[in-house]
């Protein structure tokens, strides 16, 4: 099959589907590939780099239409591309077929099959054509460099000969794919980060991330369903709302970059920063939307425009986010489009197998064969088996609890007694056969050895490693007094000693790398 990639004529968009590593790896599933001229232009990539990996270079949108089988855009189709898509042809864009009810009926009429990538369903064998986590990502790590833009001070604090800087505060609002990418991008820059999500179970990923969850008190019955959109966020109960917006509040006058993330597709943007909250923000404050597309999160945002107001707050609203790095956006989402081809190429051959009993490949096509195939059915993901739950333990009676310490405390002296009886055996043989200097080092020894062993033994597992680094100083007794018996003459003697140097010596140098290995763990590079 012929893949080809227009260039995107919506204005603005800088993006290409294709990049030249993407087709190499196109072609070795046996398709060939195709580009207009100057598709890769504003995102870095030459007619020249496609020619050298093989792809076919046309100078018109109209020729590429008509050799291409199969056509691979970043923005869905406008009127006048959607005309040159012909019966039996496969498009494969961002679709957005809930809100595009007329193009999935021109789909329908053309005989065009079409496969949306706002529409691959969140489940973990998608998550490689995941176009919509690969564009947040970027937002979100686009959002504080734009910040930082427009924010006239440092993020990280820093003390200087000329007096001391406070870091910047960051709260970011909204925990999904973008907004983790703006807490890592956020904290790694220095700055100090809080960030809320409708979510309480996402509070532990965020802090691990090295920001703080933005915690508020509330009843079970206010809390929104975090499950109920397919990984999205669900809309809060207006109780909900209430007192997120009296913390928002709250927080307002003491931060310096908000970064509102809350959008859920085909929805408009729940509104969760006010006018008054930013006139509570200090001049200089920066906000950006990454909701600016659908109304915004802010009440004063304004789409595709960055206004100041009059207490000094610069709002930011653009929406062409990954557009402003189009060389990396370019690279994840052409390598998104690669393998939703892959998986319509099982066999490598260049044959597409548009097998519609697929999650993946039905939950993303919406029109196929003249047929609207939106919305798609729910995924048939594989049910986990349900462990049954452990059953409760039975309390004990007085009786029953003294009766079990009995029978323990028999056990234990049982096997006290059997360790005596076999110690008091070896002193008596040991006595029989060995001089009277020997017989007062054999008591230690077999003193040392029970004490060891019954400390160690109860030793819980997480401490052996300290534990090891403590016995690495006990260790050098050992070998001191290896040392001091190596001169004595006597060849066993000699040997018995270099045997408890070398063994010693290992376990103190060995100890000592493996605890440094384990500290390591949970220090920062």
């Amino acid at each position: 099959m012929k893949i080809g990639a227009p260039k995107e004529i919506l204005e603005g968009e800088a993006r290409v589907a294709m990049t030249p590593d993407s087709a190499k790896l196109l072609q070795k599933l046996g398709h060939t590939c195709v580009i207009e001229s100057g598709a890769g232009a504003l995102a870095g990539f030459s007619d020249k780099a496609y020619a050298d990996a093989g792809v076919e270079v046309v100078k018109t949108a109209a020729a590429l239409y008509k050799t291409a089988d199969i056509v691979v855009k970043v923005r869905g189709p406008e009127p006048k591309e959607a005309k040159l898509l012909r019966d039996g042809q496969t498009l494969i864009s961002f679709f957005w077929p809930a809100q595009n009810a007329d193009l999935l009926e021109q789909m329908k009429a053309q005989g065009t099959t079409a496969i949306a990538m706002d529409m691959v369903p969140r489940i973990s064998r998608a998550q490689k054509m995941d176009a919509l986590s690969s564009m947040a990502n970027i937002a979100g790590y686009r959002a504080v460099i734009e910040a930082g833009n427009n924010f006239g001070r440092f993020f990280t604090g820093q003390v200087t000969a000329a007096g001391k800087v406070p870091p910047a505060k960051v709260l970011v609002v909204g925990a999904g794919v973008a907004g983790l990418a703006a807490i890592g991008t956020a904290t790694s820059l220095g700055a100090i980060t809080y960030a809320f999500d409708v979510r309480p179970e996402v509070a532990e990923q965020i802090e691990s991330m090295g920001a703080e969850f933005v915690y508020l008190e509330f009843d079970a019955s206010e809390l929104p369903d975090g499950a109920a959109t397919g990984g999205y966020a669900a809309p809060s109960t207006p109780e909900f709302q209430a007192k997120q917006l009296a913390k928002f509040r709250e927080l307002a006058p003491d931060i310096d970059i908000v970064i509102t993330t809350a959008l859920i597709p085909g929805r408009p943007a729940p509104k969760l920063w006010t006018k008054d909250m930013v006139e509570m923000m200090k001049p200089g404050s920066v906000i950006i939307d990454l909701a600016a597309e659908r109304g915004g999160n802010c009440d004063l945002t304004v789409a595709d425009q960055k206004i100041v107001t009059e207490n000094g707050v610069t709002i930011v609203g653009y929406t062409d986010f990954p557009s402003r790095m189009a060389a990396q956006s370019s690279t994840l989402y052409s390598n998104n489009i690669r393998h939703m081809i892959a998986d319509l190429t099982p066999g490598k051959d260049g044959v597409i197998n548009q097998n519609m009993e697929d999650d993946v490949i039905r939950g993303a096509t919406v029109a196929h064969k003249g047929e609207i195939t939106f919305p798609p059915p729910p995924p048939k993901v594989a049910a986990i088996a349900v462990q049954k739950p452990k059953e409760k333990v039975k309390e004990l009676t007085p009786e029953e609890r003294r009766a079990k310490e009995v029978a323990a405390f028999k056990a234990q002296t049982r096997t006290q007694v059997g360790l005596l009886a076999v110690s008091g055996g070896l002193l008596l043989l040991a006595g029989a056969f060995t001089p009277a200097s020997f017989m007062s080092h054999f008591i230690v020894f077999v003193l040392a050895c029970y004490v060891g062993f019954q400390v160690i033994w109860n030793v819980s597992h997480s401490l052996h490693t300290p534990l090891m680094a403590i016995t690495n100083a006990i260790s050098s007794i050992i070998i001191l007094g290896a040392l001091l018996q190596i001169g004595s003459g006597s060849w066993l003697v000699v040997i018995l000693a270099s045997l408890s140097v070398l063994m010693a010596g290992i376990n103190i140098f060995g100890g000592f790398m493996v605890t440094r290995r384990m500290l390591a763990m949970f220090q920062k590079s």
